[in-house]
């Protein structure tokens, strides 16, 4: 279920200011920002900005390289499958495929109705046990037809 907050500007301040004085602020700040509100806001970027004396595209740049961050609200659970190698090799793409059928979105997308979100990983570091996925906090192993269809179904619900 989602936990986030809902997007404040005041608390976004807030966690820009209690992160901006230790070295190296900006990805600490933009993980809290996305803890807090599910995602990290394009009206957050000028902010960070601002506080740390640099470009918005130097903060933009940097949101949108890193594969963790989404600049949109992601659906109520989020399924991550993993696009490593090893995962890719034991099955993965032919799993990812399935997962985009049977939600009717594309990785990176969410559901209409906004129960499930499914995204790139780019390893869980479950590579003996390949292919594996996430959902919500939780690692799955061993992933197969089966249970991911039983992932997919616990993340509709």
């Amino acid at each position: 279920m989602s936990h986030y907050e809902p997007w404040n500007p005041d608390r976004a301040a807030d966690i820009i200011a209690e992160f901006a004085g230790i070295e190296g602020p900006a990805m600490p700040i933009l993980h809290e920002i996305q803890h807090t509100f599910g995602f990290v806001p394009d009206a957050v970027i000028p902010m960070i900005a601002d506080a740390l004396n640099t470009s918005r595209a130097e903060v933009f740049g940097t949101v949108s390289f890193y594969h963790d961050f989404r600049r949109e609200l992601p659906g109520r659970h989020v399924v991550k499958l993993c696009r490593a190698e090893a995962c890719q090799a034991a099955g993965g793409d032919r799993l990812m495929e399935r997962a985009e059928q049977r939600l009717g979105v594309k990785l990176g997308e969410t559901t209409p109705d906004r129960r499930v979100t499914i995204e790139p990983i780019y390893c869980l570091g479950l590579c003996a046990t390949a292919p594996s996925a996430m959902l919500d906090d939780r690692m799955i192993a061993r992933l197969d037809e089966q249970k991911l269809d039983a992932l997919l179904t616990e993340a509709q619900a």
